[in-house]
């Protein structure tokens, strides 16, 4: 690897900066205000194929941006930021207006690798990167990208199924992010050896193409980010209820019980998964008919019953010249190949399996086609991409189970190395799915959940975290995973509640289950062999608890659903690290044990068996005891009682939880009166409606209703847009001590009620 240590001249041209050296060429290009593109390219690099993670293009780049040639460096101005660039070695200081936020000390350029090594302070702390195990500041870890199916998710196991090479910096109050856009493997070394004065970001390709956002507000860079690589598109609302999956629920008998029992029980579920041995000896868009004779009755008698049906799609064809998909691949060349032309071969369920190359569109035309008869003409309601690191049971060889490193993928002509697009491999299956799902299913809402993905599979896909176990560490893993995602701009995320390997016991069910209902995604999995976890599998002490955390949840869906909208609207998380809304307050810079949602309600899960107290950290402002009603200054621990029954959750003072009523289903009787329950305060909540289904909202058939609470009193706002609420009452219910107060109102917004 070569330093760059000197230049061979620079151009100022079409808004961009081109520095030669002997090594390669760098190019600095402004943005916007708060944002420089920096494209590293080596001499004599190959082909590197476009990520297609950045859909926006129209950029307004800053009036007047210029650079000055002092003689031993550059001076690039650009809106808010300005870079210094040193000549003789190429060195790189980046400002905020007078804020040095970080300083490039070497860029080191190899025609198959490109290193950047940045000055790293003693207190700066690093989040994002997308999931990755343990704490919430990743100071200190050395991370790979390389999207990777492993199934033990200790504390050390790094890399998983996620790649994205995205993270934001924080020091004394103020931040800074980079974004590199690549499919090829990465490290992210944030000062492993400790003590350490710089970290490294090194990507293996010829090309490094880094975003710099200058910030300082981490919400401000969360939103620039999801911008650049899009926002995830308004779920149907049945995807925010309950989801009941395991490895496997057969035959269909079995779900027709599941469903029963459900609804016997009067515990709300949405959705209920089938996994893998639905199929016909593991054949991806096959049915196995002794098992499921009739799957178009099945979804339509469950959907009579309130339920929708998910199934699994893994990208493994089995090798079968009987099997008409294999056949189609073979023939039109749509699977991966071998160096030497020939169709690549490796082994996942069915056995021998071919892999479908979802970078040529054709293959992804041809595999999103394949859905309409298998899955959407027989009334499957989402689907649910796995498997797609893409996973192997054999090993490369270098020793990773997944495809060769010199596999060929890619259109005729424009070829590369499987290692140079890995990482976008889940990604691009994920793209065919929801390509053919607005191609084949244009009036609905795409229901598509991921294993793997990489940067912008929030545009395409919920994310769910793998196979977790049922270990009590991995409830603080739940929040650490989900806030990193929601951090790197996915955030319709989830973990399997109660651990997907191993057995839980009742304990550990209960309290995941609390923490689940605040979750985005919401679905409780096992593993096959492990032992029944349905709601009701731990006892009647647990299935209550269980039946009360899912109906707060279904009480809850008019918040979570205005928390949605705002995701796909404005690209902030649904699930947040109290960092996030309290970046000046170094207490949070390392809570990994708590979580926000949305802005205002505060989440402190027990992580540990046998614990019925915890310390909680409340931030700044005034806090309430959701379940007594008990208010708290914030910027203090306090100890919060937490018997098995009782999740420990904080509403911020002036905060407005709208509430619907107890259904079994979100498709059960429309909302008839709606809840505000209030914490008082000065504050205000803008409630989002729409029909939850269709894409009528995109027309303006939606209602926004402002509810305003000040002083003593709540204003409930009329409802604003083309869309008209199905409540007529309103129930204002204020917390106190002594208990909640309720007001009714038969009217739809346009009062104040005095509190």
């Amino acid at each position: 690897m070569r330093a760059t240590d000197i230049t061979l001249g620079w151009r100022w041209s079409d808004n961009s900066l081109n520095i030669q050296t002997p090594a390669g060429t760098l190019i600095l290009t402004p943005l916007a205000d708060d944002l420089i593109r920096f494209h590293i390219e080596a001499a004599g690099g190959k082909l590197v194929l476009p990520t297609d993670a950045i859909i926006k293009s129209d950029w307004q780049a800053p009036a007047g941006a210029a650079v000055v040639d002092h003689g031993d460096h550059l001076t690039l101005t650009a809106g808010r930021m300005q870079v210094e660039i040193d000549l003789a070695p190429v060195r790189l200081r980046w400002y905020e207006g007078d804020r040095l936020f970080a300083v490039d000390d070497e860029i080191g350029i190899a025609p198959d690798r490109i290193l950047l090594r940045r000055q790293m302070p003693q207190d700066e702390h690093y989040y994002g990167f997308g999931q990755k195990i343990g704490y919430l500041d990743k100071r200190g870890r050395k991370m790979e990208m390389w999207t990777t199916d492993d199934p033990t998710h200790m504390p050390t196991t790094d890399p998983l199924y996620q790649s994205i090479p995205f993270f934001m910096a924080l020091r004394g109050g103020q931040a800074h992010g980079l974004f590199v856009d690549t499919s090829a493997r990465s490290y992210f070394d944030m000062g492993s050896l400790d003590p350490a004065n710089t970290y490294t970001v090194e990507v293996l390709s010829s090309i490094f193409d880094a975003y710099i956002f200058a910030g300082p507000s981490m919400k401000q860079i969360v939103s620039r980010y999801t911008e650049m690589t899009g926002r995830m598109e308004l779920p149907p609302i049945w995807a925010l209820g309950f989801h009941q999956c395991r490895w496997s629920y057969y035959p269909e008998s079995r779900i027709r019980e599941l469903a029963a029992t459900f609804r016997e029980k009067q515990i709300p579920c949405d959705v209920l998964w089938l996994d893998i041995d639905y199929m016909d000896g593991y054949r991806v868009f096959t049915w196995d008919q002794e098992r499921f004779p009739d799957p178009a009755k099945l979804t339509g008698d469950m959907l009579e019953q309130g339920f929708r049906m998910v199934t699994i799609v893994d990208p493994g064809v089995k090798v079968d010249e009987e099997y008409a998909v294999y056949q189609e691949g073979v023939a039109n060349g749509y699977f991966v190949k071998n160096p030497d032309g020939s169709v690549h071969e490796g082994v996942v369920w069915p056995g021998t399996t071919a892999y479908p190359d979802f970078h040529q569109e054709a293959t992804r035309r041809w595999w999103g086609d394949r859905h309409q008869e298998a899955y959407f003409d027989k009334g499957i309601a989402g689907i649910w991409n796995d498997m797609n690191e893409p996973s192997s049971f054999i090993q490369n060889d270098v020793g990773e189970r997944t495809l060769p490193h010199n596999a060929r993928q890619g259109e005729d002509g424009r070829q590369v190395d499987h290692k140079d697009v890995h990482n976008a491999y889940g990604f691009r299956m994920n793209q065919s799915t929801y390509e053919a799902w607005k191609r084949l299913r244009p009036a609905r809402r795409p229901f598509i959940l991921t294993r793997s993905g990489a940067q912008g599979v929030q545009r395409y896909a919920a994310v769910w975290m793998g196979d977790n176990h049922s270990w009590w560490e991995h409830v603080i893993q739940h929040m650490t995973t989900c806030t990193g995602m929601g951090l790197s701009g996915v955030p319709f995320v989830g973990c399997d509640i109660g651990g997907f390997s191993a057995n839980p016991n009742g304990e550990l069910v209960a309290r995941w289950i609390a923490l689940g209902a605040f979750t985005p995604f919401f679905r409780m999995h096992a593993a096959a062999g492990t032992r029944d976890q349905e709601p009701w599998s731990f006892g009647p002490e647990v299935e209550a608890i269980c039946r009360a955390y899912i109906n707060l949840r279904y009480r809850l869906l008019p918040f979570f659903y205005t928390l949605f909208e705002e995701a796909h609207r404005t690209g902030q998380p649904i699930m947040r690290p109290l960092v996030l809304e309290h970046q000046d307050d170094e207490a949070t810079y390392g809570l990994s044990d708590q979580v926000l949602i949305g802005r205002d309600v505060l989440v402190a899960p027990i992580t540990q068996p046998g614990l019925r107290a915890r310390a909680v950290y409340l931030p700044e402002g005034v806090w309430y005891d959701y379940w007594t009603g008990k208010r708290y200054e914030g910027k203090q621990h306090i100890v919060a009682e937490a018997p098995l029954d009782r999740l420990p959750l904080f509403v911020r003072a002036g905060a407005v939880l709208p509430m619907g009523e107890v259904v079994q289903h979100t498709g059960a009787a429309p909302m008839e009166t709606l809840t505000l329950r209030i914490f008082p305060g000065e504050g205000e909540f803008v409630l989002y409606e729409d029909a939850g289904e269709g894409y009528d909202y995109t027309a303006g058939q939606s209602a926004r209703t402002r509810i305003t609470v000040r002083g003593n009193q709540v204003e409930v706002g009329r409802p604003e847009g083309g869309y008209t609420p199905t409540w007529s009452r309103v129930e204002v219910q204020v917390v106190t001590e002594a208990g909640p107060k309720s007001t009714f109102v038969n009217q739809a917004g346009g009062f104040t009620v005095e509190i």
